[in-house]
């Protein structure tokens, strides 16, 4: 028996075992796989390990979308989450590359998913509040928010989740130094159905704190001599 001749409801329960990229070669190889491939169905959880993985036509993107994870998990991440003044020129280069990746993907996701329902983002360093503000105002249905050292992240977002997230039951701020005790707390007031957590976060030197520019480098300079 060809797997062709295998009715709709067999060939999704199939695909779903499958990652992403033999999802879309087993895809190409005719046109009944093809519409198998292309069933909203097919992906209602989206996970993402690196920001290259975003830019590959291996997916599809729209309202059947509930779930979606994009966790970086690797040496470079740290690269991309340093201060721009401590990075090297290969640094520099390397984290240029990926700067607008995960942003731009999360504008499609405005766009196309307003059915959202849980995201995670981890070690996606050049997020920004207004992009966090832009997914809280067009997925309206989000119940789980959880960033982790997400740098750019500060009390900005916490402000858009007290005016926006309205269905929002859990969010997660770990390892994002600028969120500020300040803001955690606004939350806790203006929203206290809300599952607050964040772990290492108000408790660690933003990258906003005066002084700690000269600091770092007075500290650096130290190390170079010694």
């Amino acid at each position: 028996m060809h797997i062709t001749q295998l009715n709709r409801e067999c060939l999704l329960h199939l695909f779903s075992f499958l990652d992403k990229n033999s999802r879309r070669n087993l895809a190409r190889t005719c046109h009944k796989l093809l519409e198998v491939f292309q069933d909203p169905l097919l992906w209602s959880l989206l996970k993402f390990h690196s920001p290259a993985e975003l830019r590959k036509d291996n997916f599809l993107l729209g309202p059947a979308l509930k779930h979606l994870s994009i966790c970086w998990y690797s040496e470079r991440v740290k690269v991309c989450n340093i201060e721009d003044w401590m990075k090297n020129s290969f640094q520099k280069d390397f984290c240029k590359r990926h700067e607008n990746t995960v942003s731009d993907f999360l504008q499609a996701v405005c766009n196309r998913c307003p059915n959202l329902l849980s995201v995670t983002l981890s070690g996606c360093g050049h997020v920004t509040d207004d992009c966090i503000l832009q997914l809280l105002k067009n997925c309206p249905k989000l119940r789980s928010l959880k960033l982790e050292n997400c740098v750019r992240i500060s009390d900005q977002s916490l402000e858009a989740v007290t005016l926006h997230g309205a269905s929002l039951r859990t969010l997660h701020v770990d390892f994002c130094r600028n969120v500020t005790r300040a803001g955690l707390d606004r939350v806790r007031a203006k929203c206290p159905s809300v599952m607050l957590r964040a772990d290492r976060s108000a408790g660690m030197i933003p990258d906003s704190k005066p002084g700690k520019k000269l600091m770092l480098e007075k500290a650096s300079r130290k190390l170079v001599q010694l």
